[in-house]
């Protein structure tokens, strides 16, 4: 397949290189073969994240010169305040500078005095499982059975099993904490969640009084999948579609670094304004006042340029999703095994199917994710046992799915990039018998996946 022209003409460049073999290799020696350590100069394509990576518009750049750096209820908030709640149709809205920080105000103050208690979500992404941790909760997933299935044809496989929430909820010697959903599904290859499904959630945690949240990072490219894949919201526009699906919720919590397009930020939005109150005592202590919580003015002033523009052109989008899917197609037809359908933001290849030789506890992605550097000089991010898997009574618990995500920048590249990217695909196919697994030399307690050092087995 083929996608149309990109929406917008390219009025700044960066230059990038490809460093020749033995660079990389000892690039990535020197990283103890972990993609975070690499840096930056000597990456050639960066896939890592699509959080915070993107280019900004005109418009924004023109917002930063706007920004109003005054500690308290500086105009910048008032301007930011307005456009979260226009945006997400939410009246209490709380700053804070990216989605982990929003992640450790929520969930700090909502599992505070609930040790051991759950929280349930269709696929709840790394740093999220990481706060619950820490605050001493558990983190239970109930993606629908087609969502671990990499090969399953589904409009929305990123929807929560309805029945195994109603199931958990009604077992007594289960406490359950805060229900959410992560739109799209980024842990489960970037998959929609349907608004039929949100609804029903919605719905269900208001039948058991439990709060329900969303994870909106990525919502405006989940109401874009609602708007061409669910009936009756075809002649629904963007704006419509997200301000309804963040209203079934009692609040949300968003990552403006990706459906935001800046390069730092984001927020919650809450119907409670006591639950916002207490929030706010624990945003003073970890961000700051709550009319900047963490951010410059200049960054309120982008966001909210940003948050306005991704969902007044739906050419921005539609043409995002339509690189996904060209790269995703390009890589079929070379016979890479990608998960299907293509999702919103990032192309996932399933590692598992590619590596059979490579057992779980070797973390095959992994294995993946170092020979597309060492090909390529592409960045890429594993996405199974070594962020997902764990230790149980000393036995080896693996992830689900052992995925490697190319995670696309919003305008940022383009199809000559792509086309490369599935040559170097191509030649790692030729070679893939001789990779071989990854061990763990040292590790910290959470989120190992970000420091951890690793060697190869040989």
């Amino acid at each position: 397949m083929d996608y149309p022209p990109p929406p917008y003409r390219i009025k700044m460049v960066e230059a990038i290189e490809l460093l020749p073999r033995d660079k990389r290799e000892k690039a990535l020696k020197r990283a103890n073969y972990n993609i975070f350590n690499l840096k930056a100069e000597e990456v050639f394509i960066d896939f890592l994240t699509d959080s915070g990576t993107g280019a900004m518009s005109q418009e924004q750049w023109a917002s930063l010169m706007l920004g109003d750096e005054s500690y308290a209820h500086a105009r910048s908030f008032e301007r930011f305040q307005k456009q979260v709640q226009e945006f997400t149709g939410l009246r209490y809205v709380i700053p804070t500078h990216q989605g982990r920080a929003a992640e450790n105000v929520l969930f700090g103050t909502l599992l505070a005095e609930r040790p051991g208690s759950l929280v349930v979500s269709n696929q709840s992404f790394d740093t999220t499982v990481g706060h619950i941790l820490y605050n001493k909760a558990k983190p239970q997933d109930i993606v629908i059975e087609e969502g671990l299935d990499p090969q399953k044809e589904l409009p929305f496989k990123g929807n929560i099993d309805l029945e195994k929430l109603v199931e958990i909820l009604e077992d007594p010697t289960k406490d359950v904490s805060v229900i959410t959903l992560v739109l799209t599904n980024n842990a489960g290859g970037g998959q929609p969640v349907s608004f039929e499904n949100i609804a029903a959630t919605a719905k269900i945690a208001k039948k058991y009084g439990i709060p329900f949240f969303l994870d909106i990072a990525r919502i405006v490219e989940n109401s874009y999948f609602i708007q061409q894949r669910e009936k009756g919201f075809s002649g629904k526009s963007l704006k419509e579609i997200v301000k309804k699906t963040c209203q079934l919720a009692d609040g949300v919590w968003m990552s403006a670094k990706k459906d935001g397009y800046v390069n730092i930020g984001g927020f919650i939005a809450l119907k409670d304004e006591e639950l916002a109150n207490k929030l706010k005592e624990r945003l003073i202590l970890f961000e700051g006042f709550p009319t900047y919580g963490g951010l410059a003015g200049r960054d309120l002033e982008a966001i909210a340029t940003g948050l306005e523009q991704a969902v007044s052109d739906e050419k921005i989008v539609r043409h995002r999703i339509s690189q996904v899917a060209y790269l995703h197609a390009r890589l079929k037809e070379r016979g890479i095994p990608v998960v299907n359908p293509p999702g919103g933001h990032a192309v996932f290849i399933d590692a598992k199917s590619f590596l059979p030789h490579i057992p779980p506890e070797q973390f095959p992605a992994h294995a993946l994710t170092c020979a597309l550097y060492l090909e390529g000089g592409i960045r890429g991010v594993e996405i199974g046992s070594l962020m997902f898997g764990r230790e149980e009574d000393g036995k080896f618990i693996p992830a689900p799915m052992e995925f490697v995500r190319l995670a696309i920048p919003r305008r940022v590249y383009e199809k000559g990039h792509f086309d490369y990217v599935a040559k170097v695909f191509e030649k790692i196919k030729e070679i893939k018998h001789t990779l071989t697994g990854y061990r763990i030399t040292e590790e910290p307690e959470l989120l190992r996946h970000f420091l951890c050092k690793l060697e190869p087995i040989k």
